[in-house]
């Protein structure tokens, strides 16, 4: 079996979510702590894992770069209690 055969099925061409990633992440893990890889198959498996980790956290960059421009500059930000404690 190929890396690739282990991705979740992409039935458009778009990249692999967050949450795809990590499973995939996960799954690449258990079988390299399995210890029935050869040298060449558990080298594939983490040269895959790396690039899940790195678009992982182009991900992650990309949505807290969102959020920031969301909230706006931190000066402006106001925070405020959930509920009104003067009832």
């Amino acid at each position: 079996m190929t890396p690739a055969d282990h991705m979740p099925d992409q039935t458009t061409d778009a990249a692999p979510s967050l949450e795809d990633r990590l499973r995939r992440l996960e799954d690449i893990v258990r079988s390299l702590e399995a210890d029935d890889l050869e040298l060449e198959g558990a080298l594939a498996l983490f040269e895959e894992g790396v690039e899940h980790v790195r678009s992982a956290e182009d991900i992650l960059r990309d949505a807290e770069l969102k959020v920031d421009e969301l909230l706006g500059p931190p000066e402006e930000q106001v925070t405020r209690p959930l509920e009104d404690e003067s009832e």
